[in-house]
Formats: C-alpha cells, sequence, structure tokens
C-alpha cells in the first residue's frame, strides 16, 4: 500500500513540475512570433532568441496581406535588442521600426500566447500584438 500512495504522490508532483515549467516557458518571449499588419497589411515572422542576459528578435519571413510570401529587405533585420525582464511578464529595451528607418526605447508585454510590442518617441507611443507561432 505504501508503493502506491508513493507511486500517486510522485505523479502528482511529476505533473505540477510539468505544469510548472510550461508555465515558465510561456513567461518567456523565446520563440517565433507574428507580427501584426503595417500599413500595407504585411506581417512578418521575428524569431525571439536569447542574446546573453536578454532578448533578441530577428525578421526571418516576410509576408503580403494575402498570406503569400514576399521579398522583403527587413528579413534579417534585427528588430529588437537588450530586451530584459522588468517585472512580471514585462521585458524593457530597444526596438527598430522599418517604417521608420529608426530605433526606439521598447517594452514587450506578454500575455499568453500574444505579445504586446510598443514604442514610443517622446509622448508618441504605438504598439503592435503579434502572435506566438511556437
Amino acid at each position: 500500500m505504501p508503493v502506491t500512495k508513493t507511486f500517486s504522490t510522485m505523479m502528482i508532483a511529476g505533473a505540477v513540475v510539468a505544469l510548472l515549467s510550461g508555465a515558465a516557458q510561456a513567461a518567456t518571449p523565446e520563440g517565433m512570433w507574428l507580427t501584426g499588419p503595417d500599413k500595407k497589411g504585411n506581417v512578418a515572422h521575428v524569431k525571439a532568441v536569447k542574446c546573453g542576459a536578454a532578448m533578441c528578435g530577428t525578421i526571418v519571413k516576410a509576408f503580403n496581406a494575402s498570406g503569400q510570401p514576399i521579398q522583403s529587405p527587413n528579413v534579417g533585420k534585427r528588430v529588437f535588442w537588450d530586451m530584459t525582464p522588468a517585472g512580471g511578464n514585462t521585458y524593457e529595451g530597444r526596438a527598430y521600426v522599418p517604417v521608420m528607418k529608426r530605433d526606439y526605447g521598447a517594452q514587450m508585454v506578454l500575455q499568453g500566447n500574444k505579445m504586446v510590442v510598443k514604442g514610443c518617441a517622446g509622448p508618441i507611443c504605438m504598439d503592435q500584438t503579434w502572435t506566438r507561432l511556437k
């Protein structure tokens, strides 16, 4: 009887660890993201990876409003860097906005499989919601 109780306790503990590690993994921006559409309706896949103690993201593919792959001068460009945890599910660092051809102080806020990316130039701020692909 003690073996069954111990086995059950181990199974429950294992399930809790699996759930917690899944939650921890979901709380990181690491992975592949689909950006929101730009003014032309184009979107991109951005790969977010660790770069030292921070997170960095690079455009790896671009698509038109119909979802067809397109050639873009932005493929291969780093669109965020130095993103470090700023409490909760928030990261802060720098972001490059291709349409503006400049970088800004930026913030990323994870919300499950969504991420709100926000940048400001003085009092003017813009944001975009990205969706996790994997």
